[in-house]
């Protein structure tokens, strides 16, 4: 009774880790325990059972996003399992593979297959889901600026081995049938790793960054303000935006960014929302502003660039859209770039933060600083945000981004969070901070998704060891 007691009380700790150190708020800390509880079960078991025991705690962890994907976001249930189901099976093949190398006494093949398969798993769907890296185990460690900083080195992926690979590989060492000495190199090689890329972390964030400039967000969460649809509530709207602008620009901000879709405008109104802002631009700073546009057959997610004179300078149009609620609308193809006497600026919106390739073809524009209009859904307004801030660190610039249902962020290119509001507060929430406009070619931009191709390889590698047929 006691051994089925210690049993259920190890499965109940890494599902209650996953829970926590996972998801939408995570505790990041928490995230590099929860596999140990499970892992030292799993040894004394058959692999069909550490492959179901596995993928059913991971289930478990995951049902902490259950509320926002019904409520919020109001995904059908066959979804929300299919999401949750997926990375689930990873993890209980990630469990299998390092069960079966370690049953070999292949003492660090088991981490690196373990590592390897949540690894090669996140970059699939990097490259395939219409969500890209959501969900990333890279997202955890948003707060552990340290670890951080290896995305700048191998992208999300790179976090993500470290995350995998201590946990897995201190279990080897424990429960692995080698010699001692064997045992404490494995150890002592996991230890060594994020110790190292920890330590080169701490040594990036002492760093100086570069010249910095006053930037102002604006929001408003009121539900007639989140996309009125009569034309009267827009004009209101609109001058609402714009009297707010004009005051953070009075206040001295040199760029003032207002949220995603404040509208949908078509080109016969473009006037009504233009000249409030040029105005506003034309007392001396750069304005973004994100409309739903409606041009003859084309329905634009746009953000609108105004700045002095008082005219319009340029417009972007977003490249990823949100499936369901925006697949009608035109996906934009071209990137946006304004050279200013502080350096070059981005321009881009929401969802395409989820996606690493977008920022480092803007990391290698040289860009030191994005400005992003966004639109959240409350409840996912760190981890949105923080995506986010993770493709500053991987592409080397500062963010500026002003969400409705989120956040106001400000944060430099080593994802420190500079200055920070969180909207609904008030009628028009707002922010005005310094931020730096600094850029830093990455490794990552240089060499994009090198390190994910090589666990890829070394994957096969250790698979085929752990696939072969056993000597009796």
């Amino acid at each position: 009774m006691n051994r089925i007691g210690a049993i259920l009380a190890a499965l109940v700790a890494s599902a209650a880790m996953f829970w926590f150190g996972t998801g939408l708020d995570p505790v990041w800390w928490v995230t590099w325990f929860a596999p140990l509880p499970l892992l030292w079960l799993v040894p004394r078991m058959t692999g069909t059972w550490a492959f179901t025991l596995a993928t059913l705690i991971w289930l478990a962890g995951a049902l902490n996003e259950w509320s926002y994907a019904r409520t919020d976001i109001r995904l059908p249930i066959p979804v929300i399992l299919a999401l949750v189901a997926l990375p689930a099976l990873a993890f209980g093949i990630a469990v299998l593979l390092w069960r079966r190398l370690l049953l070999r006494g292949a003492l660090l093949q088991a981490p690196l297959a373990f590592s390897g398969v949540m690894v090669a798993f996140g970059f699939a769907l990097q490259r395939l889901s219409p969500h890209s890296t959501w969900g990333s185990l890279a997202y955890t460690q948003m707060d552990c600026l340290p670890i951080l900083q290896s995305a700048a080195l191998a992208g999300v992926s790179g976090i993500v081995f470290l995350v995998t690979f201590l946990p897995s590989a201190l279990a080897s060492a424990v429960l692995g049938k080698a010699s001692l000495r064997h045992r404490v190199l494995v150890a002592s090689c996991a230890v060594a790793l994020v110790a190292v890329a920890a330590g080169w972390g701490a040594w990036r964030l002492s760093a100086p960054s570069g010249p910095q400039i006053k930037v102002g967000l604006i929001a408003s969460d009121l539900r007639e303000n989140v996309f009125p649809r009569d034309p009267q509530a827009k004009q209101q709207l609109f001058a609402g935006y714009s009297a707010r602008a004009a005051a953070l620009v009075a206040q001295g901000a040199q760029l003032v960014i207002v949220p995603e879709k404040i509208a949908r405008v078509q080109d016969q109104g473009l006037a009504e929302l233009d000249l409030p802002f040029q105005r506003a631009a034309a007392l001396g700073a750069v304005i973004a502003v994100g409309v739903e546009r409606w041009s003859g057959a084309d329905k634009l997610n746009e953000s609108r660039i105004y700045g002095p004179p008082g005219t319009l300078w340029v417009t972007y149009e977003k490249h990823h859209m949100l499936p369901a609620f925006e697949s009608d609308l035109k996906v934009g193809t071209a990137r946006t770039l304004l050279n200013q006497p502080s350096g070059k600026w981005g321009v881009a919106i929401c969802k395409d933060l989820d996606f690493p390739a977008l920022s480092r073809e803007y990391g290698n524009d040289g860009i030191g600083l994005l400005i992003v209009s966004a639109w959240d859904f409350v409840t996912d307004a760190w981890l949105h945000d923080r995506m986010a801030v993770m493709r500053g660190v991987e592409s080397g610039f500062s963010l500026a981004r002003a969400a409705k249902m989120g956040l106001l962020t400000l944060s430099d290119d080593r994802g420190r969070v500079v200055a920070q509001v969180r909207t609904g507060g008030e009628a028009f929430s707002s922010l005005l901070g310094e931020v730096p406009v600094h850029h830093q070619d990455t490794l990552y931009v240089r060499w994009g998704d090198g390190f994910s191709w090589l666990v890829l390889l070394m994957l096969m590698v250790v698979s085929f060891n752990a696939l072969r047929p056993m000597r009796v």
